[in-house]
């Protein structure tokens, strides 16, 4: 142990891993401070590919010990940097195939009345209040390009709304769910 505390100076023994890996020792520090390393983002990318994947798939994957591999996710969830885990239902990509993010430009302050008629509009999944160009952003899903056409004519034609654009969204890939603070 005299050696551990050449190699880690000042911190504290309950606040460090020590791991064997074939033949070499790596040490991790374990909190809020600690800095995630390639491994670390390599372990959440794996994650985020295939969030059922089984230590012993997950460590195959990186070269890893299976051990190293529960001790980092642990590392990791402790610190917050992974917040949960979460399931994508085919509800979650079928329901809406058509989906858009519509930018909305509004005249005066009528942002509040505008965002609550958006959100009156049933394909309108979320309505974002922002900066720049365009003062709302809302987020449409209908089944159909014809069923969008007339959601965006019906956005079109509330008061205050004095232009729009609009995307389609072709495809998306969700990143692990984050809280904010």
């Amino acid at each position: 142990m005299s050696g551990l505390c050449q190699i880690c100076f000042d911190i504290p023994a309950e606040n460090i891993y020590i791991f064997a890996n074939l033949t070499n020792l790596t040490y991790i520090m374990q909190g809020k401070n600690a800095e995630m390393d390639d491994i670390d983002h390599a372990l959440i990318a794996e994650l985020r590919r295939d969030g059922r994947a089984s230590l012993s798939d997950l460590a195959g994957r990186l070269g890893l010990a299976r051990a190293t591999v529960r001790a980092r996710m642990e590392r990791l969830q402790a610190s917050g940097e992974i917040a949960g885990f979460s399931v994508l239902t085919r509800g979650d990509v079928m329901a809406s195939p058509v989906r858009a993010l519509m930018m909305i430009g509004i005249e005066g302050r009528g942002a509040e009345k505008t965002m609550a008629r958006l959100a009156g509009i049933p394909a309108v999944i979320a309505v974002h209040s922002t900066n720049g160009r365009w003062d709302l952003i809302a987020e449409i899903g209908t089944s159909t390009l014809p069923e969008l056409d007339e959601v965006m004519f019906r956005v079109r034609e509330i008061d205050g709304v004095v232009t729009s654009e609009t995307n389609l969204l072709l495809s998306t890939r969700r990143a692990a769910s984050r809280r904010m603070s």
